[in-house]
């Protein structure tokens, strides 16, 4: 016989089933989700974002001029999100673009160069001026040395983004139609603009990365706390690669001595002027005004050398604190 409640026993059980509901862990609330906003970068990662490409624009500032011997500057213009079709679009016929891989995220990404910037730095390694010309098609040999140009840039790309992981490699020179099929129209993408200023011409350098697969590395270049100590690391490694591909200025000679000034009065082509040291007497090598030890004079091939004898200091001591000042 089914048993049968009152009223009094009915409104205890509602009562207690709203104490229940109350008590429930929040978790179980269902929130809406917008799928348009998939891939989408957070404020605080486009300002991480920003950190590494300055990087990127003055490590490219430095290496590209020295390597081209010519003024060269660079700067971040912008940074923001669009869809992949409208920056195929924004694409001119007269541009370099070429494919770059994505490590380990085993994706692809785009670098484009204005070909009014690509013809005079072919034209500087080429030893020319490094003057303006009009857009042009390039040539097979002018195509192996944009290549050329582009692996450094791509050196510079992996130094700025080491601290998170991520490395950049040159996969090939791509068409425009090509580049419009490398990914849906649709496809969110982050899109990094820098203005490039040579000695006689200027140009746009961009940058064109997949965002939905950055999502997950971006999270650990805005949060990592030790992001700051890494990038002074690259820096200062940066600074000493630089350094040591630099020219200092260096004597071999001879320490202070008295001559007569009659002897040297006397002096005529062809003659021999005895000087009041030991023929033992190693010569003195400087550098930057430093003494770096005793050295003798000797001879490599076709060349002058100096065979060191004893070091005062080791250049690695001597030298920065003087380049510095």
């Amino acid at each position: 016989m089914a048993k049968v409640l009152g009223q009094e026993e009915i409104d205890a059980m509602f009562a207690t089933a709203r104490a229940e509901a109350v008590q429930a862990p929040s978790a179980s609330a269902v929130e809406s989700y917008n799928f348009g906003r998939g891939g989408q970068i957070s404020n605080e990662q486009m300002r991480a974002i920003a950190t590494v490409n300055d990087l990127f624009a003055r490590n490219l500032m430095q290496s590209a001029g020295a390597w081209l011997r010519s003024e060269y500057k660079v700067q971040l213009v912008s940074g923001e999100q669009m869809g992949y079709g409208e920056f195929v679009e924004r694409m001119s016929e007269s541009t370099y673009v070429c494919s770059i891989r994505l490590e380990p995220l085993g994706a692809m990404g785009l670098l484009e160069i204005e070909l009014s910037l690509a013809s005079p730095m072919v034209d500087l390694l080429l030893g020319g001026k490094g003057r303006p010309e009009p857009p042009r098609t390039l040539t097979d040999i002018e195509e192996l040395i944009m290549a050329s140009v582009v692996q450094m840039m791509i050196k510079e790309l992996n130094v700025a983004w080491a601290p998170v992981g991520l490395q950049f490699a040159f996969e090939r020179r791509e068409t425009i139609s090509q580049v419009a099929r490398m990914m849906p129209a649709g496809e969110k993408t982050l899109c990094v603009c820098f203005e490039v200023k040579m000695a006689e011409v200027q140009g746009v350098l961009n940058i064109c990365l997949p965002a939905v697969v950055l999502n997950t590395i971006l999270r650990r270049l805005s949060s990592g706390r030790e992001r700051p100590r890494r990038i002074a690391e690259e820096v200062r490694a940066r600074v000493r690669e630089l350094l040591s591909e630099s020219r200092v200025g260096s004597v071999l000679q001879f320490p202070p001595m008295r001559l007569q000034a009659s002897r040297i009065a006397e002096l005529q082509i062809g003659s021999v002027l005895r000087l009041p040291m030991p023929r033992h007497q190693a010569a003195e090598l400087k550098v930057v005004g430093l003494s770096m030890g005793a050295a003798w004079p000797v001879r490599m091939g076709e060349h002058r050398g100096a065979r060191m004898e004893a070091l005062e200091m080791t250049p690695s001591h001597a030298l920065p604190a003087r380049l510095t000042n």
